[in-house]
């Protein structure tokens, strides 16, 4: 079910389709799956010329953190901050059908912070050193430069980012959407487990049918460590 559909399930659903009666099971074996799909990404690395932003999701806030004024805009307790990547070649101006690049393999990272220091670790894990990067003039972004061949940085007006930087914007608009639509509201530390699931889908969303085989093989070939915690 979770390879056959652009859209995700949620547990209460597959409950309900399987006719299971513990709901636990059912979503300890979902977070399971996703952690699978994770793993198996996170063995590749980005190349080539690559787009990269940050997006804010809502999540649900913290029980201590209900207690205090909610903030606004970045800093929002509502919101986690992730970090998105996408392999984007720019497509010549006669092949153009759509949007000016052409987008392969993307990846979405939950980061604690937005410091250089934080960007820059997953950087190093994540891309490859002969990458070309494109995003906007973010201080969080200033060492860039020296982890990959070319940093590009640019002053990007808030109505342009869609064009500049196009399928990170896409891939944050879908992911939102379809967290949304299965879930409503999801706890920050599940979050990633459901982006996990977005970037293994968008990754392979040529493969047809062969995606279960796929999701088949990266499930027995990990020890997966994954502790479900019933509250």
């Amino acid at each position: 079910m979770l390879t056959s559909t652009k859209k995700s399930f949620s547990a209460k659903e597959l409950q309900r389709q399987l006719g299971h009666k513990n709901y636990d099971a059912i979503c300890a074996l979902l977070h399971k799956l996703r952690m699978a799909m994770g793993t198996r990404d996170a063995r590749y690395t980005l190349s080539g010329v690559l787009e990269l932003d940050e997006g804010f999701f809502s999540t649900e806030r913290q029980a201590e953190e209900k207690q205090q004024p909610q903030k606004r805009g970045r800093g929002s307790q509502k919101k986690s901050k992730v970090l998105v990547m996408a392999e984007s070649t720019p497509v010549a101006e006669g092949e153009q059908k759509g949007q000016s690049r052409k987008v392969n393999h993307i990846k979405m990272l939950v980061i604690e912070d937005l410091k250089s220091e934080t960007i820059d670790n997953q950087v190093v894990k994540n891309v490859s050193t002969t990458s070309e990067i494109d995003s906007d003039n973010s201080t969080s972004y200033t060492n860039l430069k020296k982890l990959v061949a070319q940093h590009r940085p640019q002053v990007i007006r808030k109505e342009d980012i869609g064009k500049v930087l196009p399928w990170v914007h896409i891939a944050i608009s879908n992911a939102k959407r379809m967290i949304l639509n299965t879930f409503h509201d999801v706890k920050p530390e599940y979050l990633q487990s459901y982006l996990n699931e977005f970037c293994y889908t968008f990754n392979r969303r040529y493969f047809g049918e062969r995606q279960f085989d796929r999701l088949l093989v990266a499930g027995v070939a990990y020890k997966n460590e994954f502790r479900y915690h019933i509250r």
